[in-house]
C-alpha cells in the first residue's frame, strides 16, 4: 500500500469515529432531559411520593376513574372517579420531554372532544409531575391524564418501553397497543375503530 493510500485510510478511520462520537453524544442530549436542558434530573427529584409531588400541581381535569387497563393511577391535578371506567377507553402513554408527544396531545384532545361516547385519557410516564402538567397547560389540552411515577401502567401491561404509545380497552381488556405517533385526530379514529371492530 502506497503512503497516499495509508493517509486516505487514517483519515477515513478518523473521520468515522468523530461522526460516530458526535452521534452518540447528540442522541444523548436529545434524549436526556438532564439540567442541561432546563429539566430536573432523577437523582434530584427527592422522594417520590405521589401526593408530595403532585402537591405541586395546578388544578387540572378530574380522571373519569381510579386508574386506566386495570392499573391503579393518581390522577394529574385532579380527582380520581368513584370506579373504574365501562365501554371503551383510549389510553396515550406520554411525558413531557417527549418531543412527539407534544406533537399529537392536540390531536387525542381534539379526538375526545369529537367523540365523547370514549373515554379519552392520557397517562404521563414521568417522574415529574409538575412539568407534566404544565406542558399540558402550555398546549391548552384539556385531556384528563394519570401520573405514572414509577412506570406500572407500562410495565404491569408488558407495553414496550416507547412513548408515545397508545392503548385501546373495553373495560379493563386490553384490545390493541398502537407504539406510533399519531399525525391527526383522523388517524387516531381510524386506528380506534380498527381495535374496536377487529375484536
Amino acid at each position: 500500500m502506497n503512503r497516499q493510500a495509508l493517509w486516505t485510510v487514517i483519515i477515513g478511520v478518523v473521520l468515522t469515529v468523530a461522526v460516530v462520537a458526535g452521534a452518540f453524544v447528540m442522541l444523548r442530549t436529545v434524549n436526556d432531559p438532564g439540567p442541561e436542558n432546563g429539566a430536573q434530573a432523577p437523582e434530584d427529584a427527592g422522594p417520590l411520593t405521589t401526593d408530595a409531588l403532585l402537591s405541586e400541581v395546578g388544578d387540572r381535569p378530574d380522571c373519569p376513574a381510579t386508574g386506566v387497563g386495570g392499573v391503579t393511577l393518581d390522577c394529574l391535578g385532579g380527582e380520581n372517579g368513584p370506579a373504574a371506567a365501562e365501554g371503551i377507553t383510549v389510553a396515550n402513554v406520554w411525558a413531557w420531554w417527549c418531543g412527539p408527544c407534544r406533537d399529537e396531545l392536540p390531536y387525542f384532545d381534539e379526538f375526545a372532544a369529537a367523540h365523547p361516547e370514549y373515554t379519552v385519557v392520557g397517562v404521563h410516564a414521568d417522574r415529574n409531575p409538575g412539568n407534566g402538567a404544565a406542558m399540558l397547560d402550555e398546549l391548552g389540552i384539556s385531556l384528563p391524564s394519570y401520573q405514572d411515577l414509577d412506570n406500572a401502567f407500562a410495565g404491569t401491561l408488558g407495553l414496550p418501553g416507547v412513548i408515545p404509545i397508545t392503548v385501546v380497552f373495553d373495560g379493563d381488556e386490553q384490545l390493541q397497543m398502537f407504539p406510533r405517533t399519531f399525525e391527526s385526530a383522523a388517524e387516531i379514529e381510524e386506528a380506534v375503530q380498527a381495535a374496536v371492530t377487529g375484536r
